[in-house]
């Protein structure tokens, strides 16, 4: 099993949520880390842990975020993690692989199986390996604790019940550095 490491420029964690019904609002967030355990040989063996910082909230709009970040939502001044922790990994195909894992927002913890598709392995200019993925997966936020809404006169209401998440991410596993070759030592030297 190798462990990589995420590499933050190439990655994102990001969702979806329809709005009013007829609109779609996207959102993003900033800060999260991850331990990834992957041998693409065996996924099903696989191991992720995610930590979200909730408060790094982006959907573009500060008025908006701020809500979000607020107790009608994430509540990220006492819940400032939102986190997962993989529980198993089923194999679909070579490329395709289910997911499944424990997702905790809000102080609430539920499963979760996200759809994961392997996208392969490169090496860098510098040695270095990256390998790809792409993730996606649905949640209802009222099963977390988020259910705030509004009404709308139409009928429905403010904001969609179903969250939809979209992860890209690449991993790193640097190039191995030549061993240091010691200074000469200079015999009989005054």
């Amino acid at each position: 099993m190798t462990t990589w490491r995420l590499d933050p420029d190439h990655s994102s964690v990001g969702f979806s949520v329809r709005h009013m019904v007829v609109g779609t609002t996207r959102g993003s967030f900033r800060a999260f880390r991850l331990d990834v355990d992957f041998d693409p040989e065996h996924p099903e063996l696989g191991r992720v842990v995610a930590v979200i910082d909730a408060a790094t909230i982006d959907t573009g709009s500060e008025q908006r975020d701020a809500h979000l970040r607020s107790a009608d939502f994430l509540d990220a001044g006492q819940f400032p993690a939102i986190t997962f922790t993989s529980t198993h990994v089923d194999s679909r195909g070579p490329a395709e692989f289910a997911l499944h894992g424990r997702l905790t927002i809000h102080g609430e913890s539920r499963p979760i199986v996200l759809d994961v598709e392997y996208l392969g392995e490169a090496t860098g200019p510098r040695g270095g390996r990256s390998a790809g993925f792409a993730a996606r997966g649905r949640l209802d936020r009222r099963q977390f604790g988020l259910a705030w809404n509004v009404g709308i006169e139409a009928g429905g209401v403010m904001v969609g019940e179903e969250v939809k998440v979209e992860i890209d991410i690449e991993l790193v596993q640097p190039a191995v550095a030549p061993a240091s070759v010691p200074e000469p030592v200079l015999v009989g030297a005054a």
